[in-house]
C-alpha cells in the first residue's frame, strides 16, 4: 500500500443555511486503502463525498484530491463514483446494459463524439471485470438490483479510475447478493488496486472486506484499520452513533434495540 494521499482534507466544515453538517474533518485516503465511512443518518457522510467530487465548496478548510487543490483538479476521469440511487430504472428503460456502461465515456469524449469499436470493447471489458458481459445487450431496467449496481460498477470503471466512491451501493439489493457484492469490491481493491472509499451502514460486513473504516458523525470520530474499529464495544458505537447500536458480525446491517 502506498503512502501516497489520494484524498486529504484539513480541517472542512460545511454548513447548509445556518446548519453546520460537516465541522472540522481532518480525513485522508490513502493510495490502495478500502475504506469503510460509517455513520449515522444525516451524520454528513454524503456531504463529504459532494466535497470530494467539488459539488459543494467548504466553508472552511482545504480538500485535495491525488495532491491537487479541488478547485485545480480536472481529471475527473480518475474518480469513478456510484450513487445509491444508481439502481432505481423502472423495466422500460430504454438502454441496453453495453449503452449504459458506454456513457461512462462521455466525460472523455465529449457529447457529441461517436463511440468506435474500441470504446466497445473496453465497455466489454469493464462488464467482464463485474461479470456481467452475457448480459451486454440486455434493457439495464430488466436486471435485479444487485446486477444493476455491478452494471453501474462497470460504468464508473470504463474510464479506468484510481479511485472509485461507493454511496451506499448495496440499497435495494436482496440480502443474497450483497455477499457477492462486497466480494467483487474487495476483489477490485486487491487485484486492480484501485482506492475504495464506500459509504455503507453495514457496519458488521464492511470489516471483512475493507483495509480502513472512518466513523462519521459530523466530524471524524475514529479513522483506523479494521482490526482498530474491531475492538470497539456497543458503548463505543453508541457514543459514536448518538444512539443504541449493536455490531452484526457476518450479517448485515445494524440494530436498533
Amino acid at each position: 500500500m502506498s503512502d501516497r494521499k489520494v484524498v486529504e482534507m484539513k480541517n472542512v466544515s460545511f454548513k447548509y443555511e445556518k446548519e453546520w453538517v460537516v465541522e472540522d474533518v481532518n480525513f485522508s485516503i490513502q493510495e490502495g486503502q478500502f475504506l469503510g465511512l460509517v455513520g449515522p443518518n444525516g451524520s454528513g457522510k454524503s456531504t463529504l463525498v459532494k466535497l470530494l467530487l467539488g459539488l459543494v465548496k467548504p466553508d472552511k478548510g482545504t480538500v485535495q484530491v491525488f495532491g491537487k487543490p479541488i478547485r485545480q483538479f480536472s481529471r475527473w476521469e480518475e474518480i469513478g463514483y456510484v450513487s445509491q440511487k444508481s439502481n432505481s430504472f423502472n423495466s422500460g428503460f430504454p438502454a441496453s446494459v453495453l449503452e449504459v456502461v458506454k456513457s461512462g465515456l462521455v466525460s472523455r469524449l465529449g457529447v457529441f463524439r461517436f463511440f468506435k469499436r474500441e470504446h466497445t470493447q473496453k465497455a466489454l471489458d469493464a462488464l467482464k471485470i463485474v461479470e456481467m458481459e452475457a448480459y451486454a445487450n440486455s434493457n439495464i431496467g430488466e436486471l435485479s438490483g444487485g446486477q444493476q449496481q455491478r452494471v453501474f460498477i462497470a460504468r464508473a470503471l470504463v474510464s479506468d479510475p484510481s479511485l472509485l466512491i461507493l454511496d451506499e451501493p448495496t440499497v435495494g439489493v436482496d440480502a443474497k447478493h450483497v455477499t457477492d457484492f462486497y466480494d467483487l469490491l474487495g476483489r477490485l481493491n486487491r487485484e486492480s488496486g484501485i482506492t475504495l472509499l464506500m459509504i455503507t451502514h453495514d457496519i458488521g460486513t464492511i470489516t471483512e472486506h475493507a483495509t480502513h473504516v472512518a466513523c462519521m458523525n459530523k466530524t471524524i470520530h475514529f479513522h483506523g484499520d479494521t482490526d482498530e474499529y474491531e475492538e470497539f464495544n456497543d458503548q463505543d458505537l453508541n457514543d459514536l452513533y448518538g444512539h443504541k447500536v449493536h455490531q452484526l458480525s457476518h450479517n448485515h446491517g445494524e440494530v436498533t434495540p
